[in-house]
């Protein structure tokens, strides 16, 4: 799935690591991404924290989407910075999941974080 996704690969986003129900993906932010305020425009950590999601959630096989999300802005991300995102699986249920994503500068610090509630599509192509 992630090697179609366009979107991220796009972003420059590599996926680090992936196995059931967890993923790494990481992201620089660049120029293009920064905001009027001289920040990493949210949406970019979003977006990153929303394709690791989608790693994670789609690892057990069927065609999974998102069916909702938030987001909690911690501190805030500069031109420069390299951002990681580690999904982990919370708990799966019928064709739903919630998962907890997590996203830290190089020095560790977080970023944000972030929930995502998952359904599987039912005969998915």
């Amino acid at each position: 799935m992630f090697e179609a996704d366009t979107a991220s690969l796009s972003l420059g986003i590599e996926l680090l690591s992936l196995e059931a129900g967890r993923a790494v993906c990481r992201m620089p932010v660049t120029k293009q991404m920064i905001n009027g305020h001289a920040l990493c425009h949210g949406g970019y950590v979003f977006l990153l924290a929303d394709t690791a999601f989608a790693c994670a959630c789609n690892s057990h096989g069927p065609v999974t989407v998102a069916a909702g999300a938030d987001i909690t802005f911690v501190r805030s991300a500069h031109e420069g910075d390299v951002l990681t995102a580690e999904a982990a699986e919370r708990v799966s249920y019928g064709r739903s999941g919630i998962y907890d994503i997590t996203v830290r500068d190089a020095g560790g610090e977080v970023v944000a974080e972030f929930r995502g509630r998952s359904r599987e599509l039912p005969h998915a192509r």
